[in-house]
């Protein structure tokens, strides 16, 4: 600092001011949901006792005429005696399947980042595959990674406060992002500039690679399987996710020093699933462990196999074509995000591969119980495409 004031000094600058900057401290959250503590930290604010939902109708009538998703929350589905015990079939059928996925995205992860990282994942799709990961990787190699689940939101952004808590509380581990699968992309590419922004708001370095179970757009770098599978997490709303809704993000509700909002439907403990979704398939990490190491050992050692193509956007752009969709975000891909369309928004028509894929039985089922069409489209990357219907005349 005396070199410097003694060259200010020779060129007349006689006093000099300077001014430090900390970043502001930020309060641990508020316990919010139904899994267990070791299991994951929800950095999200309690909006339980605001009344947030809206008929789908109004609320899909909204998002055309600009307003945001995040704003509002549908009501959620509550699904027939059939549906639920379709659920329970299929986990049972798809528990090993999965199992072996969450292995291979772990052993994925330790291979990229060693264990000095701390998962977070994506609220809500993304909360049950981030605890299966902590739980895989505590299974097989005793160690115990911290995990959060944040939210991010198409079109906004990510929580910003969240990820200045987890580099406040860590500051020299990697961050992991994860979530459940992918479909055309739309949230990897809000975290690819949410992470840029990150680093040119507060110097944050971050790796904004996204770890998923099932990656069928081809946009993920790291992944259990690229198969367009039905991992039944998706099949649920809330009550296979600890019990939370969607996250929320508005000016009159969230304050500067906020993390996003969601709701704790408390009230629905009696039909809560979350915990036994991830008992069912932690309980065969055992038996999966090694063909998982395999996998990702033989991924490690074939590169190319992990290329990020985006090709699932091919079938997009046909698919847009073919049937005159003017807004690509109309179009939901793959056996994840179809199955969203049918639970909360207004679909125009479902397309499958084939009727008789057996990872579709609850999309046939969900379809027929609100009267949508189906309708066979051949030669997808994906299993299945859920269309939303345009409420101003388009895809009439």
């Amino acid at each position: 600092m005396e070199e410097l004031r003694q060259v200010l000094l020779s060129l007349g600058i006689s006093t000099i001011h300077i001014v430090c900057f900390s970043r502001k401290k930020l309060a641990d959250p508020e316990p919010i949901g139904s899994y267990k503590q070791e299991d994951v930290t929800f950095l999200l604010k309690d909006l339980s006792d605001i009344s947030l939902e809206r008929r789908t109708e109004e609320r899909e009538a909204a998002m055309q005429t600009g307003g945001h998703y995040s704003e509002s929350l549908p009501i959620e589905y509550q699904p027939t005696a059939e549906y639920i015990q379709l659920f329970h079939d299929t986990l049972s059928d798809s528990a090993i399947r999965i199992a072996r996925a969450v292995g291979t995205v772990s052993e994925m992860i330790i291979q990229k980042n060693g264990f000095d990282v701390v998962l977070a994942s994506l609220a809500r799709g993304g909360t049950p595959a981030g605890i299966l990961i902590k739980r895989y990787i505590k299974h097989v190699y005793d160690v115990d990674l911290p995990h959060y689940s944040l939210s991010i939101i198409r079109g906004k952004g990510i929580d910003e406060n969240a990820l200045l808590y987890m580099n406040q509380n860590h500051p020299d581990k990697r961050v992991q992002f994860v979530d459940g699968w992918t479909g055309k992309g739309a949230i990897r590419k809000v975290l690819i500039a949410a992470c840029s922004l990150m680093k040119r708001k507060y110097g944050l370095e971050l790796n904004d690679e996204l770890a998923v179970l099932a990656d069928p757009g081809y946009c993920a770098g790291t992944f259990g399987t690229r198969e367009d599978f039905l991992i039944p997490s998706a099949c649920l709303n809330s009550t296979v996710s600890g019990l939370i809704s969607r996250t929320v993000l508005r000016n009159d509700l969230i304050g500067p020093d906020d993390f996003h909002g969601a709701k704790y439907y408390k009230d629905w403990e009696e039909s809560d699933l979350s915990r036994l979704f991830v008992d069912k398939i932690s309980a065969h990490f055992k038996q999966t462990a090694a063909s998982s190491k395999a996998e990702a050992l033989h991924m490690k050692a074939n590169p190319a196999q992990n290329e990020m193509t985006w090709q699932g956007m091919q079938d997009i752009a046909r698919i847009q074509s073919d049937f005159g969709i003017t807004d690509v975000n109309f179009i939901k891909p793959g056996v994840g995000e179809t199955t969203r369309v049918l639970l909360r928004r207004v679909p125009w028509k479902i397309l499958v591969d084939r009727l008789d894929n057996p990872s579709l039985k609850h999309i046939l089922l969900l379809a027929k119980d609100r009267g949508v069409p189906v309708q066979e489209y051949p030669n997808m990357t994906y299993s299945c495409c859920g269309i939303i219907k345009a409420l101003k005349g388009e895809s009439e």
